[in-house]
């Protein structure tokens, strides 16, 4: 946040973040300028934007604004494999998900600071999410709307816990709009990066490209599924990271990927539309990852037998990655660390592991090595 400072805006708010409090009697002291100099030099620094006011609150980034889907889970475990036309005997659970809800809890478990906008239903399928989620992530922004339904997604899975069929109610979703938006906008304008999946509307993804470019905020979108491409804002330029699946890209750019040289080349248009880092992953065959400065690399599955639930293995993927990017890791690392937890994930029966720590996934990419 230091950027554009001169030498001695530098060295006063320095003073200022180690202790908030200072006086600027206190500060014309320490750093041998009277104190009218000292007032000027702090005058500067809250009409840049570095610092917010009494007593001197720095504007420094430390919260993750995930925006979209925070789904009550219903999943349906078929004991046999599935028969049209009659009734199939199943296993039955309920758990938390959503893409932007996934993700966010992937990154609170990580040691980040994340807040959840949403649009939700006042009933007990929220009241649910809210129990299971609050100790991962901030929900205070949760725009609880009347009359409306909290978004459910119900999957049946087959006994080797592939997907059959999934049913999606996400109607409250075309409920996050701009306008609603709009009233979080100190939050916004101050995020360390803001994350949005594709169950927000267009013109809402639309708005959040034009304020992220505003207010120079990192800006992150995660599709949810093919359908969900046409939400994807027109004008791509400037985004900070779009990660999609194989499926996902072949619909936005309506053309097969069926070998090696078609998918770097999907992944080329993406750079060539102005992403400035993108993904496209491809299940059991890896990711293909790159940006202008690095290059495009090509990032192996790990193997494993060990399947247990697919259901949220895409979310703790794509929140690794920015989580390994938000640390300042390479693009090999940043991908290596989204496949390692996407395969961690598929072994757990839990929509996102309950054992993920900063710790444990240092410790899985080791393994893993």
């Amino acid at each position: 946040m230091t950027g554009g400072m001169t030498e001695k805006e530098q060295l006063v708010f320095s003073l200022i973040r180690k202790n908030p409090y200072i006086s600027q009697q206190e500060l014309a002291e320490a750093v041998g300028l009277s104190r009218p100099s000292v007032a000027n030099i702090v005058s500067g620094l809250t009409r840049k934007g570095h610092i917010l006011g009494r007593a001197y609150i720095l504007n420094e980034s430390k919260e993750i604004v995930c925006i979209g889907g925070a789904n009550l889970d219903r999943k349906f475990y078929l004991k046999d494999q599935a028969q049209s036309g009659t009734s199939n005997p199943v296993k039955s659970v309920r758990s938390v998900g959503g893409v932007a809800r996934n993700i966010a809890e992937n990154l609170g478990r990580l040691g980040m600071e994340v807040t959840l906008i949403t649009a939700c239903g006042s009933d007990s399928d929220w009241a649910f999410i809210e129990e299971s989620s609050s100790l991962y992530m901030n929900l205070e922004k949760a725009a609880k709307i009347r009359g409306m339904s909290t978004g459910s997604y119900t999957a049946v899975l087959d006994p080797n816990g592939e997907l059959v069929i999934a049913l999606a109610d996400m109607e409250v979703y075309e409920l996050l709009t701009p306008g609603l938006l709009l009233k979080q906008e100190l939050l916004l304008s101050r995020a360390k990066c803001i994350i949005a999946d594709l169950n927000c509307p267009k013109e809402t993804l639309q708005f959040l490209c034009h304020f992220a470019k505003k207010h120079e905020r990192p800006l992150v979108l995660i599709p949810v599924s093919s359908p969900k491409m046409k939400h994807l804002p027109d004008d791509l330029n400037g985004i900070t990271w779009l990660i999609t699946n194989r499926d996902e890209s072949e619909n936005y750019f309506k053309s097969k990927i069926t070998n090696r040289t078609e998918w770097c080349q999907a992944l080329e248009k993406w750079l060539s539309l102005g992403i400035l880092n993108a993904i496209i992953t491809d299940g059991k065959n890896g990711a293909m990852v790159g940006n202008k400065t690095e290059g495009i690399f090509h990032i192996p599955s790990i193997e494993t037998m060990e399947i247990v639930d697919v259901t949220g293995a895409g979310d703790a993927f794509s929140a690794a990655v920015i989580y390994s990017w938000l640390e300042g890791n390479n693009l090999r690392d940043i991908a290596k660390a989204g496949t390692v937890n996407a395969v961690k994930t598929l072994r757990s029966a839990y929509t996102v592991r309950q054992d993920l720590s900063p710790a444990q996934l240092r410790k899985d990419m080791e393994e893993f090595e």
